[in-house]
């Protein structure tokens, strides 16, 4: 194993080789989505630039909370997801891109975190662009990333393990780790490759950690990282492995994940995870060997300090958020009222099942399976913003899937 100089930070493969916990952070977008600093719908993360100290601070919330890494806020930052469908910028891609690196450098080097480059899927690939081209667009990404010095490299929300291949051996380019994650469940991906048959052709393509991020469930993407895990040694390779799942119970989701679901993205609090989910989700990621635990859409800085909460005996030590949570709920024998400081132990939160409070609610929703993926006609992306033209059939077509 590579040791790392005398008052350098060991980076991402030294610790995973070494068999710690690497915690990730948690999802920026629907995060600042919330705060009022993203636009749902395009989901890009102009922010950076636009209200840096909204995106700093989320940064350092994450840092307490016990990550130990800040991934840049560039999720859907290349040109042609910036300017597609009308979505207007005062700033490029780059710009965007660099200011992000600079914001998770800032906080990273408060605190013992390292700082993660992310790019993912392309509008181009979903409009049948060729290899060079979106390839093309990753490669202006990773540029602004070396030339930023980010510590390591993330390929996250694929649903087509071909585009993830593209961007692996793009961010290979650089000579710095690299993560792939996609956004599948036990299907696979939309063309139905096998999460095991995905992991194989990952790692091939050179990706040092692979896993699953986004679209379902804690225990549901710790299931699939599973299967790719098994895929992987069954083809007789190594690799880390790594999952940042929703905070979102997704048990009625079909291949398509939360995004088919009809409460999606502005009616899914119902179904958010409590901190004590998060207890079971990541004990149980830890079970199966999964050393790079954290977040995506839906994780909030509670959710991830319950990550470190539950795996503080292996990493050695409590998050500094801690300071002001007590384990299991300790903190309530402070309580004034006798029946709330009862609730002071973990077999009364372990055991809980939460009401929602909305009594002609559903336990679960039929998702909007409508089945289309590359090269599909309704997929296909432009710059002009969507008309009315365009959204009259798929008004419709909603109408009568339900």
């Amino acid at each position: 194993m590579i040791m790392a100089p005398a008052g350098a930070k060991r980076n991402i493969l030294q610790r995973l080789d070494a068999g710690e916990v690497v915690i990730g952070d948690g999802g920026f977008v629907f995060a600042l989505e919330k705060r009022g600093y993203v636009k749902a719908g395009p989901w890009t993360p102009e922010a950076a630039a636009e209200h840096p100290e909204a995106v700093r601070q989320l940064h350092r919330e994450f840092l307490r909370a016990g990550s130990n890494v800040m991934q840049t806020f560039t999720f859907y930052a290349s040109d042609d997801k910036l300017e597609n469908r009308g979505n207007a910028q005062r700033f490029t891609g780059a710009q965007i891109n660099e200011a992000a690196c600079e914001l998770a450098r800032e906080v990273a080097n408060e605190g013992d975190a390292m700082v993660a480059g992310g790019v993912s899927q392309t509008p181009s690939y979903l409009s049948c662009k060729s290899e060079d081209e979106v390839k093309g667009i990753f490669k202006k990404q990773v540029d602004v990333f070396v030339k930023k010095n980010v510590d390591f490299l993330i390929a996250e929300y694929f649903e087509h393990v071909e585009e993830a291949e593209w961007a692996v051996q793009v961010l290979k380019t650089s000579g710095l780790p690299v993560c792939a994650s996609l956004c599948i469940g036990p299907d696979g991906d939309l063309n139905g490759v096998s999460p095991g048959d995905c992991a194989v052709r990952l790692v091939k393509a050179g990706a040092n950690v692979v896993g699953i991020n986004c679209h379902f469930d804690p225990m549901t993407c710790v299931k699939t990282v599973k299967m790719m895990k098994d895929g992987v040694e069954q083809a007789g390779l190594k690799a880390h492995y790594m999952v940042q799942p929703l905070a979102y119970h997704t048990p009625d989701c079909s291949c398509q994940g939360f995004i088919d679901l009809p409460e999606f993205p502005f009616g899914l609090e119902p179904r958010i995870l409590t901190r004590w989910d998060m207890h079971k989700y990541a004990r149980e990621a830890y079970s199966v060997g999964i050393r790079y635990i954290g977040g995506c859409c839906g994780f909030e800085p509670y959710h991830i300090r319950a990550v470190a909460e539950e795996l503080a005996t292996e990493r050695g030590s409590l998050p500094a958020a801690s300071e002001k949570h007590g384990i299991w709920g300790a903190g309530l024998e402070m309580h004034t009222k006798p029946w709330v400081r009862a609730r002071a132990r973990r077999d009364y939160w372990e055991n809980l099942k939460p009401a929602s409070g909305r009594p002609t609610c559903p336990s679960m929703s039929t998702p909007d399976s409508w089945g289309v993926t590359k090269g599909h006609a309704d997929l296909m992306q432009h710059k002009e913003a969507t008309s009315q033209a365009e959204l009259k059939p798929l008004f419709e077509k909603s109408k009568a899937s339900h």
